[in-house]
């Protein structure tokens, strides 16, 4: 018999309306989660806990470091096998990714949830929890870091985004693909990750901010972050890491600080490298200073950052880290 903790969160799976046509909220315990199951899977029992019923859009590092730090708490008891989180999907994947980066534990951990509230007819809420619970019982899953399973696939917490806002099959990991997929209650294993990144931070530094960059973007927001003390930016930036004209200029006044500065591509495969050079282009941000995210997406280089400085880390360590997760799949 294995043991599983489900830990629940809020988001659409814990949510009903309270008037018909009325705002949708969260608000639903744990155990309303559990009896909502069609079907309970064969060989598992199950622990549940409330942590805080919120939409995930109301999350904050702070809420989702103390999460982090309750499924590690959980996966120390010997006689628990594995933990599932439900969770809302509009930032589940950086949830998830905190804890692949934060959670040093070998058991599995899984986070789901719904795009369909639990009030309606057709929710995808029992059956995504009923198979996150099979996942999190399964020995394929050890070493692998945090996943999510959602519409019967299995996810790396590193690789995977929300691609649609309302489809039930919305979680895609681009280029990369799933790790594996539940059918018919069986669960079954396509690919590994190749490596973990833990980064054991004891908080999450919360000045870290995410800038976009569009066409004629002008890097006037990076004297806002400057005058108001940021501790880092990251930059979702054009193909391999460009930027409109004016960014290096002040991104070297930033580094010069020892404000670190992370540039990311907006685009949803590949990595950034330094190769156009100008007015300024990657090689140009380099010779600013600037780090590359390689293959990692803007929003989980933004959470990456917030850890590496949450843990105490400068300068070259950070850029080391970001090596690192590049190389950590």
């Amino acid at each position: 018999m294995k043991n599983v903790t489900l830990i629940a969160t809020g988001g659409t799976i814990a949510s009903i309306s309270d008037s018909e046509g009325g705002p949708v909220n969260a608000g639903l315990a744990g155990e309303r989660l559990i009896d909502s199951l069609h079907e309970r899977p064969e060989g598992v029992r199950v622990c549940v806990e409330d942590f805080e019923a919120l939409g995930s859009y109301a999350l904050d590092l702070e809420t989702v470091h103390r999460l982090c730090t309750r499924i590690s708490e959980v996966l120390t008891d010997d006689a628990v096998d594995g933990v599932v989180v439900t969770h809302g999907t509009d930032t589940m994947e950086e949830s998830a990714f905190l804890a692949d980066l934060l959670v040093t534990s070998d058991k599995p951990v899984v986070f789901t949830g719904a795009q369909r509230h639990a009030g309606a007819a057709d929710t995808d809420g029992p059956r995504n929890i009923a198979d996150a619970i099979r996942c999190a019982g399964c020995d394929g899953l050890w070493g692998q870091g945090a996943v999510i399973l959602f519409e019967g696939d299995i996810h790396a917490a590193r690789d995977v985004t929300k691609a649609h806002t309302s489809r039930v099959d919305t979680f895609r990991s681009v280029g990369l693909g799933k790790l594996g997929e539940v059918d018919a209650g069986a669960v079954y294993f396509y690919r590994r990750t190749m490596a973990r990144q833990t980064i054991p931070a004891p908080r999450l530094e919360p000045g870290v901010e995410l800038l976009l960059l569009g066409l004629g973007s002008t890097p006037d927001y990076l004297d806002y972050c400057e005058s108001a003390g940021k501790s880092g930016i990251v930059l979702a930036a054009f193909g391999r890491g460009n930027a409109p004209r004016g960014f290096a200029e002040r991104i070297a006044r930033l580094t010069e600080r020892g404000i670190p500065v992370v540039v990311a591509s907006r685009c949803a495969e590949g990595r950034t490298l330094p190769v156009y050079g100008k007015d300024s282009g990657g090689r140009t941000l380099e010779e600013a200073g600037v780090i590359f995210a390689g293959s990692l997406s803007p929003i989980k280089s933004r959470l990456l950052l917030s850890v590496l400085l949450g843990a105490g880390e400068k300068g070259h360590a950070i850029r080391a880290g970001f090596a690192d997760a590049d190389r950590s799949f």
